[in-house]
């Protein structure tokens, strides 16, 4: 039930601004980002050669799947903060506040640390054209871009859409180059040569290499669910959102797969098992300048930088919007309801998630780019991706009047298959990020934002009791 504390109808609403060709640029703008750029080496190295093929067919499958479990529930229940909402409808009257606390909760963790990755990307890149930068100077620029992209959202969601879809283009362009260049020079034997053993599935390594691959898989299709963040800002959700999910996964799985043939049709993939090259910290400029030059492999490196941004551009854009409607409700913070007066986003999520990622680049920069994906992604599955999937169970069962734009095709198997798909992810973790204890982690985070929960509810009682 909505909380009657906020007069709502009275505050400054988020208002429908945004058609299918922005929902599709912000959600693969933010799909895309850095993320393929540095997370083909990273693929390599867990799976061991390049088997590390399968993370991307079988991340676009579960992506697929979980997406399809998006695209209904935004449908029927557009709304800004996506989740939050879904949770909030389904299991509201059973756990009170306690579920959609504990995502709000959540995702002001899991999404920073996901633009984090977007900023470490960034100075990785910057490092072709600057080899000898040090650590505090790749801190500093880390930042700047950050609080840059905080300013580019200050600004009305019309406006935004229309950057969101150059920043689009940009990426479209730097896609296209490295497939180009590398198709140019693709040796089919180099980019098929698979070790001995590649595809045994007796052996244990195998199913743990592929549980890492598919998680960084997962990571880099993440972000097909910005426009249900959205929801309140788009026109005609119920048949927006779903179109601009299913386009946003099958345009990329295109883009990657097609990316990581062509990338290893001409960089031999020993060579970036060293973490200490090129070949791994930006393979793709590496591509470039063997297949075109050096001067096609400085101006595609600008275009990766400008898509590593669009990427962090897109994802505070979305993250800004999570915990709007919670505030509203009364189950959150209530700053986080205001609106800017003027300009009409909500000024304190977006302050919020520049804060929060700032931390979590400065936690990225003292670990490894595969930790940091591990960790976020663990912590996301139970709060999010799980409790979604029964989320959309429990309002099929019991809101069968619920109004459904888009009914999940062959439903319940996709949301089955994404269940399997997150749970088999989850298990395999703690042994694909030896030492950071991601299980670990994400419990302790549920532990203490159900502490949190009932700190926030004794303090909202007690208010009240003296209202």
């Amino acid at each position: 039930m909505r909380s009657q504390t906020h007069p709502v109808s009275e505050a400054p609403q988020l208002k429908p601004r945004l058609g299918l060709a922005s929902a599709v640029a912000l959600n693969m703008s933010q799909m895309c980002g850095a993320g393929p750029f540095i997370t083909i080496p990273a693929m390599i190295v867990v799976m061991g050669g390049p088997q590390a093929y399968l993370g991307w067919l079988l991340g676009a499958l579960l992506a697929l799947c979980d997406g399809l479990v998006w695209a209904e529930l935004g449908a029927s229940l557009p709304g800004a903060g996506g989740t939050y909402i879904y949770l909030r409808e389904a299991f509201g009257k059973r756990t009170g506040t306690l579920l959609p606390f504990l995502f709000v909760w959540t995702a002001m963790l899991f999404i920073p640390m996901t633009m984090a990755t977007g900023v470490m990307g960034f100075v990785q890149y910057l490092g072709w054209f600057l080899p000898k930068m040090s650590t505090l100077h790749g801190n500093l620029i880390g930042l700047a871009l950050i609080w840059i992209t905080i300013g580019l959202l200050w600004r009305t969601t019309r406006s935004i859409g229309r950057l969101g879809i150059a920043l689009w283009i940009v990426m479209l362009a730097s896609i296209v180059c490295l497939i180009a260049a590398s198709l140019s020079h693709f040796n089919a034997a180099r980019a098929f040569s698979f070790p001995a053993g590649a595809f045994d599935l007796g052996s244990s390594a195998f199913w743990f290499g592929l549980a890492g691959s598919l998680t960084i898989g997962t990571y880099d299709y993440l972000g097909y669910n910005t426009s249900a963040y959205l929801a309140a800002e788009v026109k005609n959700p119920g048949k927006v959102i779903p179109a601009s999910i299913v386009l946003s996964i099958l345009g990329m799985f295109v883009v990657y797969f097609t990316m990581q043939i062509g990338v290893l049709g001409v960089v031999d993939w020993h060579r970036m098992l060293d973490p200490n090259s090129a070949a791994f910290s930006s393979v793709a400029s590496v591509v470039l300048n063997e297949s075109w030059g050096a001067n096609a492999a400085g101006v595609v490196t600008v275009l990766i930088l400008i898509t590593a941004a669009a990427s962090v551009f897109a994802g505070l854009l979305g993250g800004s919007r999570v915990p709007y409607e919670a505030a509203r409700d009364g189950v959150f913070f209530k700053a986080f309801s205001q609106i800017h007066p003027r300009l009409g986003f909500p000024t304190w999520g977006l302050l919020a998630m520049g804060v929060l990622t700032t931390l979590g680049f400065a936690v990225g920069r003292l670990t490894s780019l595969t930790t940091l994906i591990q960790l976020l992604t663990t912590v996301m599955i139970l709060v999010q991706s799980v409790a979604q999937i029964a989320a959309l169970f429990a309002l099929r069962r019991n809101r069968p009047e619920l109004e459904r734009p888009y009914k999940m095709w062959l439903y319940p198997v996709p949301a089955l298959i994404a269940l399997l798909g997150w749970v088999y992810i989850y298990m395999a973790s703690n042994q694909n990020a030896p030492g950071a204890y991601p299980i670990q982690w994400s419990l302790a985070w549920l532990l203490l934002g159900s502490i949190a929960h009932l700190w926030w509810s004794r303090a909202h009682a007690l208010k009240a009791k003296h209202a």
